[in-house]
């Protein structure tokens, strides 16, 4: 549709509108038939880019009319002009008419998350920003959309899951990796990335537990602040001076979306107003009051569906946090109030409720798409505006394009460099007895045992054939090997699939056990990228809609353990998850444990290297692993008195020994949050006394016994209402042999409770500092709060 017949369709409307002229009031310093211009000749605010930006959407918003407005918080699809059905076309031709019409009804935001040639997606954006700015009335750009969860999906450099850059405790790293994200995105022509998730990982049978950043509230505060800094930062090119970011990152799931009934996948989650404040808003408020797009969740809270939760979304987000930049649903989410929810009968309720208790726009779905009466043109210019506040601010209303050289912002020699850190930084030792690890490099062999060894598995959330960049363990411990030219000699044998009971291999593996000096065993769970993950017949154990009953290893990946253990060799067990993997067995007989969260491109390369020793592992667990999914929760910052402890146990033989807490059974976590290696510590508070609005420091000396420089996070925890609760981390270098001085800053805030009174406040007492992991203290001292 062109211009002259968007104009005659507005002026159609005219006789039933009146007075509203389509949306645009009288008296306005600017005539109908050319709203993008001023009646003096002058240059419409909008269109200055020196001007604020809460001018310019001043200026702008009563130009548009309704159906303009309700473009801008539909989201629209770059499929619905360009062909995008095989990622390996590269014809580019568009469709006018698709064009045109996504403009008219979808056009505040289109999602252009697509595996294809990175030249027809420039093309494809390039097409359809030049027909928003260049032909239409107002000139409004859009916003292009994709996922940015680990990595830019389309063959942008792939990253550790969250759940593994979490493992890290370095923001400063992950503020790295978000900035490659958005260097990488930004130069293709997008402008928003669906991250970071904030969602807590306090059950651990939902499936997207590698997406978050771990249990801990404050942790994931700190980590998605790292994210959203990293991603922001900067200023596109030729962007106005007001102009306060580059991306726009989008803080989900607003709010509590991790926690469902039963872990099922945007099932209920039931709390009250006080696990809502102290757990699931902390890090939204955290890392998000700045970031430039929020996405709602799918689930209810307290029986109210978030995606019409007027308190969440309007009484908290809008008007006590004062959030004023877009908030979208989550795909579909609208329509789910009438099919999932059952609390509206009619598209007309959903987009009625959703638009005037959340102030947001419509991700997918079609509840939005009918015509929105007088009644909603309140809520519907609130949202408008916010959106337009996000555009501005990204500068987009400048230079909306894809930049000519974008071929080198992409898999760059420095993202390299960044992916290999954080790659060795994410891995975490959880046992090593007998001094295990690390394995010689001066001869002997090994074997590399298990279904994760010859496999690449990333996580959820990348593309189909993204594998194929990676690396896997066989090949990172051959190319490692072969770098420092060392003579050990490796033993590969599969023994099982990761997803069959079929044993038919352990004799295989046995033999390659027995032939060798050091037996590793990888085992895990596994994910699939986003074409595989959702195709009928496919099979994964973690990811988006991928549930479990069950946390153990599946399959015949405990017995193929047992098996190699029992051929009488040292034998590492690596679990390469998604999630906790909860198998006391091996936790109790393995010669040394790693965890490595799904990994990035250069995940076998890094793990080869932790296990040689060429680098200290520092990773920390930013989850607990339980016993057994009957142990669950085992978050480790429960409220006291909720964990009592009269434990039973099932022995070797199978004599049973019987308890009450759990009867046969433990609630300790095998291994608790923050777990990893341990340290020698002194510990010294300043002030020793405060008032409840004083903050105080936090100092503590880190010894380095070993003989290789290494990196160790010291955390800090508080006994407040909570069992224990985090305050604070710092990672820091230490030299073999030497010793660091770390200070934390506390802001008293940090020990505030949410009262009886419905409100914060920090409470006079005593509180117990410790510096050490949930499981472990290794110096403490009181604080008094008078």
């Amino acid at each position: 549709m062109g211009r002259s017949k968007f104009l005659l369709l507005l002026a159609s409307v005219l006789p039933v509108l009146g007075e509203n002229l389509a949306g645009v009031r009288r008296g306005m310093h600017f005539s109908l038939e050319s709203r993008a211009t001023n009646l003096d000749g002058s240059l419409p605010v909008y269109k200055d880019p020196t001007a604020s930006v809460e001018a310019r959407v001043a200026d702008l918003l009563p130009r548009m009319t309704i159906e303009e407005k309700t473009s801008q918080i539909i989201q629209g699809d770059l499929k619905f002009w360009m062909d995008l059905d095989d990622p390996l076309d590269d014809t580019k031709t568009f469709n006018q008419t698709g064009l045109e019409e996504t403009v008219q009804t979808k056009g505040g935001s289109i999602w252009a998350g697509y595996l294809a040639p990175w030249d027809k997606l420039v093309y494809g954006i390039t097409v359809g920003q030049k027909y928003m700015m260049e032909n239409t009335t107002l000139g409004i750009p859009a916003m292009f959309q994709s996922e940015g969860l680990h990595g830019f999906t389309d063959n942008g450099t792939t990253f550790p899951s969250p759940i593994g850059l979490s493992a890290s405790f370095n923001t400063d790293l992950v503020s790295q990796v978000a900035g490659i994200i958005a260097t990488e995105a930004e130069g293709l022509g997008y402008s928003q990335l669906f991250a970071p998730v904030l969602d807590l990982s306090r059950e651990l049978r939902w499936g997207r537990v590698e997406e978050n950043y771990g249990e801990d509230q404050f942790l994931t505060g700190e980590m998605g602040n790292a994210y959203v800094t990293g991603l922001q930062s900067g200023r596109r090119r030729n962007a106005s001076q007001n102009a306060i970011a580059r991306m726009a990152a989008t803080c989900k799931h607003f709010a509590a979306f991790g926690s469902p009934q039963g872990g099922l996948n945007i099932a209920q989650v039931s709390g009250g107003e006080r696990e809502l404040r102290t757990q699931f808003l902390k890090p939204f408020n955290r890392a998000c009051l700045d970031a430039l797009s929020i996405m709602t969740a799918y689930s209810s809270y307290d029986g109210i569906p978030a995606v019409s939760n007027t308190h969440l979304l309007t009484d908290i987000l809008r008007n006590e946090w004062g959030y004023k930049y877009w908030v979208t649903c989550d795909a579909g989410s609208v329509d789910n109030l009438i099919g999932t929810h059952f609390t509206c009968a009619t598209r007309e309720c959903a987009a009625k409720v959703a638009l005037e208790n959340g102030i947001q726009g419509e991700m997918g779905g079609g509840s939005y798409t009918l015509q929105l009466g007088p009644s909603t043109e309140k809520f519907l210019d609130q949202t408008v505006t916010a959106m337009l506040t996000t555009k501005f601010s990204l500068g987009l209303f400048e230079n909306p394009y894809p930049y000519d050289d974008y071929l080198s912002t992409l898999r760059t020699p420095e993202s390299r460099d960044v992916l290999h850190a954080v790659e060795t930084e994410s891995i975490v030792l959880l046992e090593n007895r007998q001094n295990t690890l690390p394995i010689s490099t001066k001869g002997g062999s090994i074997a590399l045992i298990g279904p994760q060894v010859n496999r690449v598995t990333f996580g959820d959330y990348v593309f189909f054939n993204a594998s194929n960049n990676g690396i896997s363990p066989l090949d990172g411990f051959n190319q490692y090997l072969s770098n420092i030219s060392s003579p050990v000699k490796i033993n590969f044998a599969q023994g099982c699939e990761l997803w069959s009971n079929d044993d038919s291999g352990f004799g295989e593996a046995v033999m390659a056990a027995q032939a060798s000096d050091v037996a590793i065993v990888m085992v895990g769970t596994w994910s699939l990228d986003q074409t595989l993950l959702w195709t009928p017949g496919t099979n994964a154990t973690t990811g988006e809609h991928v549930d479990l009953s069950d946390l153990g290893l599946v399959g015949a990946q405990l017995d193929l353990v047992k098996a190699v253990k029992a051929a009488g060799k040292p034998t590492v067990v690596v679990f390469v998850s998604g999630k906790p993997v909860a198998e006391p067995w091996i936790q109790a007989n393995a010669d040394a444990v790693i965890q490595q969260f799904y990994p990035g491109e250069l995940g076998g390369l890094a793990l080869a290297e932790v296990v040689f020793g060429a680098v200290n592992p520092s990773g920390k667990l930013p989850v607990s692993f339980p016993q057994s999914v009957g142990t669950t929760p085992v978050f480790y910052n429960y409220l006291k008195a909720s964990r009592p402890l009269d434990p039973g146990k099932v022995l070797d033989d199978g004599t049973l020994m019987f308890g009450h807490q759990y009867v046969l059974n433990t609630p300790v976590a095998l291994w608790g949050f923050g777990h990893g290696l341990s340290y020698t510590t002194g510990l010294m508070l300043s002030p020793s006394t405060i008032s409840t609005s004083q903050d105080f420091k936090v100092s503590v000396t880190v010894h380095n016994s070993g003989s290789v420089d290494g990196k160790e996070v010291v955390q800090v925890s508080s006994v407040v209402t909570p069992n224990q609760q985090l305050i604070g981390f710092q990672k820091v270098d230490i030299p073999a042999g030497g010793s660091v001085t770390v200070t934390i800053p506390v802001l008293s805030s940090q020990l505030a409770l949410w009262t009886v009174d419905n409100q914060w406040a920090v409470e006079p007492g005593v509180f117990n500092i410790k510096v050490g992991t949930s499981d472990q203290v290794f110096a403490q001292g009181n604080l008094t709060v008078s």
